[in-house]
């Protein structure tokens, strides 16, 4: 409840719902500077000719590369250039602004939001494979790339990064990306976190610590199967658990639209700060006493 009246009463969500929701070609000339802005500090020197010009939705969503590259927008910069077109053809494709960060998503996708908080905690190789076949482009590759990224092409810069993760991934990503999908798909889960520590200070600290805790309870789980459970009923229990992740994953689908908000912001918002705390007792129990079968 705290952390609802906190989040509420600061506007956290509200002040992003905007963009995420009114259409593009209803945006007004401040609101496509506040989206030339959000893009990042990059776009500092372009934003006063859009506003001179009274670049509005429609406006925009004429704009070319040539447009951009004459004047009075006068981007010269190519990268700069990519990086704006490619951003207004996703606000294209979506007619309204993507979300670039977790409120924004939450705000624009509740449902989905909420189903994968629950579904990363519990089956994340799943939920990961779910991304690589039903959400690759927008979701599986930025995923990978912040999480394994290719060395020779680290750069700082937002533009540049935004543009990279729409590439293709080496086979080193690839080799690296399922062996930490296999082994440790909590880390991978941490690594985005972490890549995040500047939008999402705080919450980024708890998924990571949550995935830490994840990791040792998975462990501690597959070292109970090895030493007491018989290595043939390894397949039963892994199809048992697909079966219930499908089934609970329908269910929610079925149930979703008769639930109301609040309630699912306090399982949303339980989920993401409050489950460290309970797994932290969980850890203590298996590593104090590993005959206790934690569920």
């Amino acid at each position: 409840v705290v952390v609802l009246v906190y989040h509420w009463g600061s506007g956290v969500v509200e002040q992003h719902d905007l963009l995420i929701s009114k259409p593009v070609s209803h945006w007004t000339p401040e609101e496509v500077v506040s989206w030339l802005e959000q893009l990042g500090p990059w776009t500092e020197n372009y934003r006063k000719p859009f506003q001179l010009e009274n670049v509005n939705g429609r406006l925009l969503l004429m704009l070319g590369d040539e447009e951009l590259l004459k004047s009075p927008f006068s981007i010269e910069n190519q990268t700069h250039r990519r990086a704006v077109l490619a951003e207004l053809e996703r606000v294209k494709a979506l007619g309204v602004k993507p979300p670039q960060n977790l409120w924004e998503y939450k705000a624009a996708n509740a449902g989905k939001s909420l189903f994968l908080l629950y579904a990363l905690k519990r089956s994340p190789r799943l939920t990961i494979f779910y991304f690589y076949l039903f959400d690759y482009s927008e979701t599986f590759l930025p995923f990978l790339h912040t999480c394994c990224p290719a060395i020779s092409h680290i750069d700082n810069t937002v533009e540049s990064r935004f543009l990279y993760t729409q590439l293709e991934p080496s086979w080193q990503q690839w080799a690296e990306f399922l062996v930490k999908y296999f082994v440790l798909p909590y880390q991978l889960i941490a690594e985005f976190a972490w890549d995040w520590l500047a939008v999402h200070y705080w919450t980024s600290r708890f998924i990571i610590v949550n995935a830490m805790l994840l990791s040792v309870l998975e462990a501690c789980s597959l070292w109970r199967l090895w030493t007491t459970a018989p290595i043939r009923t390894l397949p039963q229990k892994m199809w048992n658990h697909l079966w219930k992740m499908l089934s609970q994953g329908f269910a929610f689908a079925l149930l979703w639209p008769f639930v109301p908000q609040f309630v699912c912001n306090c399982l949303f918002y339980w989920a993401l700060y409050f489950s460290p705390i309970i797994n932290i007792d969980l850890v203590v129990q298996q590593l104090m006493h590993p005959e206790t079968q934690a569920r």
